[in-house]
């Protein structure tokens, strides 16, 4: 089982027994989303924005205009630290102090370079593409130059992680289990609802079949 080192930078403290610094695990939890949030400076202000990504390997690739603050700010101080997180339920409980979340979070900290060549940025967004939707990119018309010019690609190495996941029930103070107050799990997923055809053309067209395979394994 290969796990990133611990260190002062990616130990948990809180809750370190919710804590988990096993590479397959972190992986798995990257791979279950396409939404990340990248933390950088500027103009000194701390920021956080959302970002689509795809992963390979140890890279995450996240893309945007070249003009995108965000990506040049991150680019010019050389690392980051982007979260990935999922809700799995509201976790409801005797008092208000002892309610939580169920959830699958991962913090990653690593360097970053800008990818230079048209054929590495292709195939990085076609990634990205089909981390939304599986075989979404080769059903799509192909990027042209004037896209690439406009388009800055960063390929961030994972230098090191750690993940948090809470997927247990309620934790209330014992003498509160007698209360007269319901307590529970409110499970919460993100799912995909049928799919809504684009004015014109699309309208006349079949829901092409790995769009319906998404919605069919999300609804």
């Amino acid at each position: 089982m290969e796990e990133y080192q611990k260190s002062k930078l990616n130990r948990v403290k809180r809750g370190a027994n919710r804590a988990t610094y096993d590479v397959e695990k972190i992986n798995t939890i990257l791979d279950a989303g396409f939404l990340c949030y990248v933390g950088y400076i500027y103009d000194g202000k701390p920021i956080t924005i959302p970002m689509a990504y795809a992963r390979k390997d140890d890279k995450i690739y996240i893309h945007g205009s070249t003009a995108n603050r965000m990506l040049v700010s991150i680019l010019e101080s050389g690392e980051t630290s982007i979260t990935v997180m999922h809700l799995d339920g509201l976790v409801l409980a005797r008092s208000g102090f002892h309610h939580s979340v169920n959830y699958r979070s991962v913090t990653l900290f690593g360097s970053l370079q800008k990818m230079e060549e048209d054929a590495d940025k292709t195939e990085i967004l076609k990634w990205i593409v089909n981390q939304m939707v599986p075989n979404q990119w080769d059903s799509l018309r192909q990027i042209n130059q004037k896209e690439l010019d406009r388009t800055l690609v960063v390929e961030f190495t994972i230098e090191t992680a750690s993940a948090k996941v809470r997927d247990v029930g309620v934790n209330d103070e014992p003498e509160d289990y007698e209360c007269d107050v319901w307590a529970g799990i409110v499970p919460v997923k993100q799912v995909a609802e049928y799919p809504i055809s684009d004015e014109g053309k699309p309208q006349q067209m079949k829901i092409p079949k790995h769009i319906l395979d998404y919605y069919e394994a999300n609804k």
